[in-house]
């Protein structure tokens, strides 16, 4: 992908909100890492999955700074919510004043803490799962996920290309690298779901858990 080509698609898709650009740009003046955010192009096709598949409960792990949650609970039908945890609680604030100026605020619940601590005490059925967390865990969440995620439902995990570190870096053996390949080649071989990769952004895989 090339800025050009990337700058092509985003001048031919549907354009971010003023909320979305503005916390988009508020991510990038106010944060450390705000390569973290979705941003324009994922969020449009998050917000797709979610017309196509009309879910009415969607789990988030790391919500961030809310962009995401925002594109999903935008493409919900009416009664749907976006449960989204968040680890951070020094972004709590920030977060949730974006989220509250938005008109699908009342679709979106969100908790923080650790996801592993959190995610047992849920009582809901979800029918999609996105899992945008830390990348150290990614094998850990889906196994604490994969039961509550309806049949026939969804999990996204982002960045499984890892800036293509999971090919292209064999002397990188940061924490984080290795969580995402554990996470890839377990995947690979688990007859529970089927799975694709998209080479979107770091990487998005989609997994249709079977009935």
């Amino acid at each position: 992908m090339t800025l050009e080509l990337e700058e092509y698609i985003l001048n031919h898709i549907d354009p971010e909100d003023e909320l979305l650009a503005t916390l988009d740009r508020d991510t990038h003046l106010y944060h450390l890492r705000p390569r973290m955010v979705s941003g324009h192009l994922q969020g449009r096709i998050l917000k797709m999955f979610c017309r196509m598949i009309r879910p009415r409960r969607i789990l988030e792990l790391g919500t961030f700074t809310g962009y995401s949650a925002l594109c999903l609970a935008e493409g919900l039908v009416d009664g749907g919510e976006v449960h989204t945890i968040e680890i951070d609680d020094e972004i709590e604030d920030f977060t949730r004043s974006h989220i509250d100026r938005s008109p699908f605020r009342d679709r979106i619940k969100l908790f923080i803490g650790d996801a592993v601590d959190i995610i047992p005490s849920l009582i809901d059925t979800y029918d999609i799962v996105f899992i945008d967390a830390n990348k150290r865990d990614y094998l850990k969440y889906y196994e604490l996920v994969l039961p509550i995620v309806r049949p026939g439902g969804f999990i996204l995990a982002d960045n499984t290309l890892w800036d293509g570190k999971v090919v292209t870096d064999p002397h990188s053996r940061d924490a984080q690298t290795i969580g995402i390949e554990k996470f890839n080649d377990f995947i690979a071989g688990d007859s529970r779901v089927e799975k694709v990769i998209l080479p979107l952004r770091d990487g998005l895989t989609i997994l249709w858990k079977k009935p």
